[in-house]
């Protein structure tokens, strides 16, 4: 079961950001989204730059999840993407509020089957090499 959860919540965040990431190129390029962007969301990416930047990362951490490559370093980069949709959708938009919550509760579970991949971040004076 906890094997199926986690292949489970890896798969889904892999699509999630994989089509989000595809998804805001559309924007950014001027055509029309495939799926319903957030007005609040794209008023946040004034510059373009900005967008192509954290599309990029979406699309390339969807990649590394869908092909199980580099998990650690995937949820590492996702997790402030994640707390940042999870904040806008509970403050700003509440229209995509359950996909936050979703989310979080994925990535929170692989960074919990992950943990020993992260347990040199904290510690307090680490040995060097």
């Amino acid at each position: 079961m906890a094997k199926g959860l986690l292949h489970g919540s890896r798969l889904f965040l892999g699509i999630v950001f994989l089509v989000a990431g595809i998804n805001g190129y559309f924007v950014i390029f001027g055509l029309e989204p495939f799926i319903a962007t957030s007005a609040e969301a794209m008023a946040l990416f004034e510059f373009k730059h900005l967008l192509i930047a954290e599309k990029s990362l979406e699309i390339i951490c969807g990649i590394l999840l869908l092909t199980n490559q580099f998990i650690p370093l995937a949820i590492a980069v996702l997790s402030p993407i994640v707390v940042n949709i999870f904040l806008l959708h509970l403050f700003l938009d509440h229209s995509l509020l359950l996909l936050a919550i979703l989310l979080v509760l994925a990535l929170g579970y692989l960074l919990f089957a992950h943990r020993k991949n992260f347990i040199g971040i904290l510690e307090r004076k680490p040995n060097p090499s």
